[in-house]
């Protein structure tokens, strides 16, 4: 079981997604989320990109915050924090129904505060990706 620090809850129109973070697996980019949930960034963040049978991406806190006098659907996704982008933390666990991994340009160390939720397995993005977590309820 994981330790409760590390169990994000998040809450949408149709229930709690209860989800764990790994910071054995890129313990910066667990940190980073943390701190923008602490901070309320995410609260109001949209799931600006859906595709059916492979995921869903959300964490725009600058242009995809419905709550923001910044938001502006048409730019989400193409936004992020106010924080540095990280230096990529890629491992060997795979991309699979539930798993949580950081979102990025095309440069490896871009993410910053937008991520995504696997809906089936994505095996072609398997260390090319950090993984930062899983959905463990609520998927």
């Amino acid at each position: 079981m994981a330790d409760e620090k590390d169990i994000i809850h998040m809450t949408l129109k149709d229930g709690v997604v209860k989800m764990e973070t790994r910071p054995d697996l890129a313990p910066k980019h667990v940190a980073q989320i943390k701190q923008l949930i602490s901070e309320g960034h995410y609260d109001g963040v949209v799931f600006h990109r859906v595709i059916d049978g492979f995921m869903a991406q959300t964490g725009d806190v600058k242009f995809g915050n419905s709550d923001s006098k910044e938001f502006d659907l048409r730019r989400a996704g193409m936004g992020g924090s106010d924080m540095p982008d990280l230096t990529q933390e890629f491992s060997s666990v795979p991309h699979e129904r539930g798993t949580l991994s950081m979102a990025r340009s095309s440069d490896p160390d871009s993410a910053n505060s937008q991520f995504f939720i696997c809906f089936e397995q994505a095996s072609f993005l398997d260390r090319q990706y950090t993984v930062f977590g899983k959905v463990i309820e609520g998927m």
